[in-house]
């Protein structure tokens, strides 16, 4: 026997004894009693009950074990909710006990998970930077103050798909969604568009931003056996670090281009940039320029991406039924008028579309399990202990999906939200796209502006036919697993003049 199998031997069987070792200390602590789960097998735990879809092999398991699941994932002790109930008292009733991230090692490239405030603890630092977020970008008088450049990008949206009506060409809602996503952001950011809407640009960013969002989010051998961590057996870290390497690259370069605008010319942009740049000047404690390209890493990442995959599941829904598309377009000719575009102050006079917005994002939440969670103390939920270090995932596409919760849960209804006070800002826990408490999405006040006003102008502006004829019961609405959750085949529909 060689020394290579010889050593081989040695660590599985080291690792047999330390998973038996690891699987009876987290079961049998006298007094404790971990929620239900299935019984793992030495040194892989459950992964192989994974699957590709990890949401959904989860949502099944629910079904057996109970809304509050334990899983060991290799040596990970993870912890799975998958009702409104217990996501409330996770996210609500013990939120400072849950709110700390379970990171990826995937976010250990380029040190992302040092400075994104996606990932920071709740700390001094994380503070800061989203007291930033919410006064410069997503308060309600900034928002209100950029009106005119999302009416601006969806304009340019509608213009794009006349163009492929007179062509006769199918769009790809999905990559049309993100262009538009991504120069809104560009020009609040920046004040220029990043991408040309008949240039290629847009397709490279859009293919980044989903590997980034698919790496991150797929399962790697190294998050459940940390002993992995040199090597990065799958590669995951080391594509990572080229991709966000090259999205760096680029803030870099347009951050050095306003500095040096602001040494050679009177710069009046006053756009986010501006304002990042002049807190730094004065409080370099606050935010540095490392925190500032990486504050536009996480917007440009988390906001194109969940913005556009968000538009593309509603218009393929509502092309896959056509009763629900029918309504919208009566709701929109009667207040709006036929073929005209819609703004933001038109969205509170059409509930039925808000109800279709919804009825989306119950059904496809932009980010499956929200954002993974770690406890650094143990911790007592209901009747059931969870253990220091263990990671927390909040099953938000299973919730959207509960039987006991939601009647026809699998069927596109709007009218379902008719009636209803249910809310998607994070106070009603049986519908979290967004997530809750103090880690909810920074985005949501944008998300809730831009989306509506995105659908309603498709919708209103023109008819819609699959290409290659493919009628609407036949549409295909296969899932793509990542953080986010993309449709597995781009929606391409043929947007024909009214």
């Amino acid at each position: 026997m060689d020394l290579l199998a010889v050593a081989l031997s040695l660590f599985f069987t080291w690792t047999f004894f330390q998973a038996i070792l690891s699987f009876r200390t987290s079961r049998s602590k006298a007094g404790k009693k971990l929620p239900p789960g299935p019984a793992p097998l030495p040194i892989i735990g459950c992964l192989h009950k994974l699957g590709e879809q990890p949401h959904k092999s989860f949502a099944e398991l629910s079904k057996i074990h109970g809304p509050i699941m334990s899983l060991k994932l290799g040596y990970v002790t993870t912890i799975v909710i998958s009702s409104s109930s217990i996501a409330k008292e996770v996210l609500q009733k013990q939120d400072l006990a849950f709110s700390s991230r379970s990171i990826p090692d995937a976010l250990h490239a380029h040190n992302q998970y040092k400075f994104s405030v996606v990932w920071l603890p709740v700390a001094s630092r994380w503070r800061s930077l989203r007291k930033i977020l919410n006064s410069n970008i997503f308060s309600g008088n900034r928002l209100d103050a950029s009106q005119h450049l999302r009416s601006r990008k969806v304009q340019e949206l509608i213009a794009y798909c006349q163009k492929s009506s007179q062509a006769g060409v199918a769009v790809d809602i999905g990559r049309a969604a993100f262009r538009t996503s991504l120069n809104l952001l560009s020009n609040t950011i920046f004040s220029k568009d990043l991408t040309d809407p008949y240039s290629d640009s847009a397709k490279e960013f859009k293919d980044l931003v989903g590997n980034i969002m698919v790496e991150a989010g797929k399962p790697n051998l190294v998050d459940f056996f940390p002993v992995l961590k040199k090597i990065d057996p799958m590669g995951i870290r080391r594509r990572m670090t080229i991709h966000f390497g090259k999205v760096l690259q680029l803030f870099d370069g347009l951050i050095n281009e306003r500095l040096d605008q602001k040494k050679t010319e009177r710069n009046e942009s006053n756009d986010v940039l501006d304002v990042l740049l002049t807190t730094s000047d004065g409080n370099p404690e606050q935010i540095d320029r490392t925190h500032i390209e990486r504050l536009c890493l996480d917007l440009f990442i988390a906001g194109t991406d969940t913005t556009s995959s968000t538009l593309e599941w509603a218009m393929s829904e509502a092309l896959k039924n056509p009763e629900a598309m029918n309504k919208a377009k009566a709701e929109l000719e009667q207040v709006i008028g036929k073929g005209k575009l819609i703004e933001e102050e038109d969205v509170s006079r059409l509930p039925y579309l808000r109800c279709m917005v919804k009825e989306a994002l119950r059904i496809h939440p932009p980010v499956p399990f929200l954002i993974p969670r770690t406890v650094e103390t143990e911790v007592q939920v209901l009747e059931y202990t969870v253990p220091k270090g263990s990671q927390v995932l909040v099953n938000a596409w299973a919730i959207g999906r509960d039987s006991t919760t939601w009647e026809n849960p699998l069927a596109f209804k709007p009218e379902r939200f008719w009636e209803s006070e249910l809310d998607v800002r994070g106070r009603d826990f049986d519908l979290i796209p967004f997530g809750a408490g103090r880690r909810i999405c920074p985005g949501l006040p944008l998300a809730i502006r831009m989306v509506p006003m995105m659908l309603g102008s498709l919708i209103n502006v023109f008819d819609w036919k699959l290409e290659g004829d493919v009628i609407p019961k036949d549409l295909d609405m296969d899932e793509k697993f990542g953080i986010t959750l993309q449709k597995a085949r781009p929606l391409r529909a043929v947007p024909i003049p009214l």
